[in-house]
């Protein structure tokens, strides 16, 4: 599974990250973010395409899951 790091970075850039990677890997992604704002916006637009959102947070990160549900 693909990893991505958007550790510092604000949105829109985690989704558009994230949109990139899930057209070069449809199966699935994992992407790292720092912030609720980035972690909520990311959730909503990988389920709005119909993956399955898994997220894990340790220490102020957040690691996202992304699968094909």
């Amino acid at each position: 599974m693909k990893h991505i790091d958007a550790i510092g970075l604000s949105c829109p850039q985690p989704v558009l990250l994230c949109k990139k990677a899930l057209a070069a890997s449809p199966e699935g992604i994992e992407i790292e973010v720092d912030n609720t704002t980035a972690c909520g916006n990311v959730t909503r637009f990988a389920e709005n395409l119909g993956y399955k959102v898994t997220v894990k947070e340790a220490d102020g990160t957040y690691l996202l899951a992304i699968a094909k549900a």
